[in-house]
């Protein structure tokens, strides 16, 4: 282990690649989710076949297809992306894709009444998703994203494959240097756990801060 601990540097800078394509791709797949989310509730039939054919593809097909065609087959048709950037994307549209499904049912399960009273108060579609719907449908979202965030994380291995330095490249350079495998790839397993287990404390704070608001707001509806 003391062989594997001298690459600290390269480690410390694969964690560091982790996270930023963790984050990254979350807000990348954050934007998805509600667009095409929202889009599969439309009222029109050309905006939701677009949104159920995008779901369709990319949660039926492979993420590190998707990886390659984004980083390797783009570049033919002269659209470049720096193997960060192509990891980023990737993530954030296959991880997106379910997330649309977690926004869509969160925001049919508000309740109809709710709706009527946006009616009523006479707001416009978009006044009504912004300070109505969406308010109340966050909480319900937030477990699922929550999971699927972690899986973005894990997911985020595959994009060793395209030259990204990340844990998995790193535990790959040090086994090929030391000749050790198990030290390398039992070390990097701890670090994801690590992240994984910081990831799920602040989805959880963020979900006991939106869960007092809705409580606020369903005692205030009482």
């Amino acid at each position: 282990m003391n062989e594997v601990l001298e690459f600290y540097p390269i480690l410390i800078k694969g964690t560091i690649v982790t996270i930023q394509l963790t984050v990254l791709g979350a807000i990348v797949a954050l934007i998805i989710s509600f667009i095409v989310g929202i889009a599969r509730i439309s009222s029109f039939a050309s905006v939701r076949v677009i949104a159920i054919v995008y779901l369709e593809f990319f949660r039926g097909s492979s993420a590190l297809v998707q990886m390659f065609f984004i980083y390797f087959v783009l570049p033919m048709w002269g659209i470049y992306f720096d193997a960060i950037t192509a990891g980023v994307i990737a993530c954030g549209l296959n991880v997106g894709a379910y997330g649309s499904e977690a926004v869509r049912g969160a925001i049919l399960a508000v309740s109809k009444e709710q709706h009527e009273a946006s009616k009523a108060l006479n707001y416009s579609s978009y006044e009504k998703y912004r300070y109505v719907i969406i308010p109340q449908a966050i909480p319900i979202m937030i477990p699922t994203f929550g999971n699927l965030l972690i899986e973005l994380m894990k997911l985020t291995a595959v994009c060793s494959l395209i030259t990204i330095s990340d844990l998995t490249f790193v535990a790959q350079i040090i086994r090929v240097q030391t000749a050790l495998t198990l030290e390398p790839f039992l070390l990097i397993l701890i670090i994801y756990f690590i992240i994984a287990t910081v990831l799920v404390q602040i989805v959880d704070m963020i979900a006991k801060k939106f869960s007092k608001g809705r409580n606020i707001m369903t005692a205030g509806d009482k």
